[in-house]
């Protein structure tokens, strides 16, 4: 990172004011990506919208050299995308398994998963950050430093995320409290495509909210045609080859009691007994994959962290300010304290049955998240992208067999498997989120030691909030039947746990399968997991991110001039942040309004008339949807009250 955007001489970094508003940005953000989350599957990372809100208020303020407090709130809010997607890849599938889980349990798995991904994070600090320094793209941290170092010239960006923000969010609370039109675009509004639906099983599908457009233009073009290819693969000739091939046939994998033929079927049906297990089989294999290729990664920072650990207390003392993290004697005892809390929550939180049953708990925890810690960092650094769902299932895996082989099965035995994997998910989405927070610290010439100390308060605020947002939405919305929230990660986390703990056989031969696409998509040198997410992940959801991704590389190629490009792609990235938050934000206040039995809801218009294939607010969804693609397109290119 060049050395000017590093602040010149000494600036406040821990104040009331700075940690105040972080933990009110987690607050919000965590809410927000818990809602967004378990609607679409994906978890927003928060820091570069908190960052520009960050600045813009310091700006408006008149704060005098804010960089520092800019980065701690950063810093602090952050823990809302890394806690939430622990939470809510995990917890959800113990209620969609049709088991209860209590407000305290939601609380310390996410709370003690959290602890341990900041101690386990903070001994690879100096090989990640420092070390490594020009060798890996830290895309988030390095778009992040921008908006805090130029933020001090002017808040102007914080205008942009604001009125994007209140248009993406009124557009998904009309559609989502009102239902003025409709949320998915389908293939069978139209009398041939409900043709292909039922006879042949294709089907194509659109989700037309805004913070999914968003999450699509953040994503990119490049991304978001991989994951869309592998759900393309999924829908339009995995699904159809089952009707093909065994359409006459009722075949149950999982002893689950299927009773009904392939051929009668529902393409969504197939997709859910069936299509996303080989998805789940392919995360699996490319979490497999990132470990043996982070091998030297992992044998370096080991290295490097037990030498931190051999230091004494006075050479400690003597590190440059810009380089000291927390002792490393405190580290450990912290850790030696989380890790018996993790004992004692498993022993006598309702986790486990026996002391041995929670030790075991304890050591997988121990042992995968440290080990994974540094893959998550490592993803992290490289692509801006944490594989925290496939390492989680591997987790899921190991847990089940070693609980059933320790006599704990059935009930008892999923809900015990996923709390484990809930602590080590949490874990390993928080230290490969912190990764990115220390590195924004060592740009712009902060202290690491502040970072890592107000990093707890972050998550101890974020695991309440997102426990309570659980919660609400479980009372409103549900995660099964009609309506429910697709909480697509905790679904596979329930669909690989529930044979495994009852006895049945798990479809090992779709995992194979899938398995043995992510090995193809190596050997190929394609990113794997995304291609494998798209697989699992429900097409309505990606074909937006195809959208949005689209979007990203409309705005960025219409000029010759290169600076001119990356200023629109910029500008864009500040919408669809708005779009995200905005849209986010306004489901989880549909949420609130459902819980409270406010219905606004449009019932007659979002029922099709007799005969019809689509009601009225299916049959305008376009509309609005393409209005909002223009004004994205248009915002984006405007300079100067002009269209560039």
């Amino acid at each position: 990172m060049d050395n000017k955007l590093k602040r010149e001489g000494p600036f406040k970094e821990v104040t009331p004011y700075s940690v105040g508003l972080g933990i009110l940005m987690t607050v919000i953000f965590s809410a927000a990506a818990a809602y967004l989350g378990l609607k679409v599957g994906q978890v927003f990372e928060a820091a570069i919208p908190i960052a520009i809100i960050a600045v813009g208020l310091s700006s408006a303020l008149g704060m005098k050299n804010p960089s520092g407090q800019n980065v701690i709130v950063q810093s602090i809010g952050a823990c809302s995308g890394s806690v939430v997607a622990g939470a809510i890849f995990t917890l959800p599938a113990i209620y969609i398994l049709g088991l209860d889980i209590n407000f305290n349990q939601m609380v310390f798995s996410s709370l003690l998963g959290g602890v341990l991904g900041i101690l386990f994070m903070i001994p690879f600090r100096r090989y990640f950050v420092k070390e490594m320094d020009g060798q890996y793209p830290f895309p988030e941290a390095t778009a992040t430093t921008q908006v805090l170092v130029s933020g001090e010239k002017g808040g102007s960006g914080a205008k942009t995320l604001l009125i994007s923000g209140a248009i993406g969010g009124l557009y998904d609370f009309v559609i989502s409290s009102l239902g003025a039109w409709g949320e998915t675009l389908s293939t069978r509004f139209v009398g041939v495509g409900a043709f292909l639906a039922d006879k042949a099983k294709v089907v194509l599908k659109l989700n037309t909210g805004a913070a999914v457009l968003g999450l699509g233009y953040i994503v990119g073009l490049k991304y978001a045609f991989i994951i869309c290819c592998g759900s393309l693969l999924v829908w339009l000739v995995i699904i159809p080859g089952f009707n093909v091939f065994w359409g006459g046939e009722v075949i149950d994998l999982m002893g689950s009691g299927i009773a009904q033929t392939v051929g009668s079927m529902a393409p969504e049906q197939i997709f859910k007994e069936y299509a996303r297990h080989i998805g789940i089989g392919g995360i699996a294999m490319a979490g497999i994959i990132s470990i043996i290729k982070s091998f030297p990664v992992i044998k370096s920072a080991v290295g490097l962290a037990a030498g931190e650990f051999r230091k004494k207390g006075p050479q400690q003392a003597q590190t440059d300010p810009l380089d000291r993290d927390l002792p490393m004697r405190s580290i450990i005892t912290m850790t030696i304290l989380t890790l018996l809390g993790v004992f004692a929550f498993f022993a006598f939180g309702g986790v486990v049955e026996t002391i041995w049953q929670a030790l075991i708990g304890l050591v997988i925890v121990a042992v995968i998240a440290f080990l994974f810690t540094t893959v998550a960092a490592n993803a992290t650094a490289i692509v801006g992208t944490n594989p925290v769902s496939g390492m989680t299932i591997m987790t899921l895996i190991i847990t089940a067999l070693v609980l059933v082989a320790a006599g704990l099965k059935g009930n008892a035995g999923m809900v015990a498997a996923m709390l484990v994997g809930g602590v080590v998910c949490t874990a390993l989405s928080t230290a490969g989120s912190f990764v990115t927070d220390l590195k924004i610290g060592y740009n712009v010439g902060t202290m690491p030691a502040n970072q890592e100390k107000w990093k707890f308060a972050g998550v101890f605020v974020a695991a309440f909030t997102v426990a309570g947002v659980m919660l609400v939405l479980n009372q409103t919305y549900g995660f099964t039947g009609e309506g429910a929230l697709v909480a697509p990660q905790a679904n596979a986390m329930a669909a690989l746990i529930r044979p495994m703990m009852n006895g049945g056989s798990a479809p090992w031969l779709l995992y194979g399968i899938g398995a043995a696409i992510a090995i193809l998509l190596n050997i190929v040198k394609l990113p794997a997991l995304a291609f494998c997410l798209g697989m699992f992940i429900p097409l309505d959801l990606n074909l937006p991110l195809l959208v949005g991704g689209a979007v990203s590389w409309f705005v960025t190629t219409r000029s010759k001039d290169e600076a001119e490009n990356r200023a629109r792609g910029e500008k864009g990235t500040l919408i669809a942040s708005g779009f995200i938050a905005g849209g986010a934000l306004m489901g989880v206040v549909s949420a609130i309004l459902k819980f409270a039995h406010v219905d606004w809801w449009l019932s007659e218009w979002n029922t099709p008339a007799e005969g019809a294939l689509c009601s009225g607010a299916e049959a305008i969804a376009l509309l609005p949807y393409l209005l909002l693609i223009a004004y994205m397109i248009y915002a984006t290119l405007k300079k100067d009250g002009k269209t560039a």
